[in-house]
């Protein structure tokens, strides 16, 4: 088994913050999106995700810290360990009891006074006993942090988990998860019971996120923004046209309608898309080009010369 640790390529004390670093960084290199049909890449991309679930558990770390890779079993080991050497929770003696009065205080006696055990009586049995249960605390259901990508989170993806005894499991993760997302996998787990992954979702280079809304930025050129153009807009499936009419101020935004992010829980309704144009000056003018922006300033010079003596008089 590969030290985790050298999977990520990461020290032994790295923070919890270089270890997602590593992952996310792996994650984009060895993703089997990226890397098509190379089974190389996607046996890398599954020690990659065994690797972080296990370094990124505070938990998990520390077993796999002290016991390598025999982790998984330290806390059998432990709970093996600390086993009692009594048979059950109660330890009987005979020093100073008073048998006579014990079976007396069963039978309804004490001393010469003798009890009334009705209806809505305790029998001092319930208490004796009583003493000697415990209620089981319910085992919370596990989780499994994993990682997706923007248009993972889009278009839904699959992960595989590699388990106790080297089995591996295949989850299906749903399009529309968001920061946080639980997904349940039933009857999935190492001894066949539910567990949980629990969802982050990678930042984006170009989009912004806000539960179902996208958001994004365009470049308008000065001379689009005053005549009016049909750019292109980027989005999760490609680029789409986005017409820009004339006199387009900088930083207006404009809504694509069900362009966003589906719903994991409306069947399939889509949030929205919003492109905020940014207006970019225009660099390596030539000299025409230079001249035409001097005459224009002419022209504006002259007009507002003639409207402030328009308002004089």
């Amino acid at each position: 088994m590969s030290n985790y640790y050298d999977v990520l390529g990461v020290a032994k004390d790295a923070t919890e913050k270089e270890i997602r670093q590593a992952y996310r960084r792996l994650a984009r290199q060895y993703h089997p999106d990226v890397n098509k049909n190379d089974t190389a890449a996607e046996e890398k991309f599954k020690d990659i995700n065994e690797a972080y679930g296990v370094l990124s558990d505070e938990d998990s770390r520390r077993k796999y810290d002290r016991y390598g890779e025999h982790w998984r079993h330290a806390e059998e080991q432990g709970r093996g360990g600390k086993r009692g050497s009594t048979g059950g929770g109660f330890r009987w003696t005979t020093n100073n009891v008073d048998f006579e009065d014990l079976f007396a205080h069963f039978n309804g006696r004490s001393g010469t006074h003798t009890r009334d055990f009705g209806a809505s009586a305790r029998s001092p049995f319930e208490d004796l006993f009583a003493a000697g249960r415990s209620q089981p605390r319910p085992r919370p259901t596990p989780e499994h942090p994993v990682e997706v990508t923007l248009e993972e989170a889009y278009h839904g993806a699959t992960r595989t988990l590699r388990l106790k005894g080297g089995r591996t499991l295949e989850v299906k993760i749903p399009p529309g998860v968001d920061q946080g997302s639980r997904v349940h996998i039933a009857s999935g787990g190492d001894d066949g019971s539910d567990f949980y992954l629990k969802v982050s979702v990678l930042e984006h280079h170009k989009f912004k996120r806000e539960g179902r809304n996208l958001y994004t930025e365009v470049d308008l050129g000065v001379d689009d923004a005053v005549l009016g153009a049909e750019i292109l807009a980027p989005t999760l499936t490609g680029k789409v046209a986005l017409t820009v009419p004339p006199n387009t101020p900088n930083n207006r935004r404009f809504r694509l309608s069900k362009l966003g992010m589906p719903s994991l829980s409306s069947g399939g309704n889509r949030g929205d898309l919003y492109v905020t144009v940014k207006l970019s000056l225009p660099s390596n003018l030539s000299e025409e080009e230079v001249e035409l922006f001097r005459k224009l300033r002419e022209i504006r010079t002259e007009r507002a010369t003639a409207n402030d003596a328009a308002s004089a008089e």
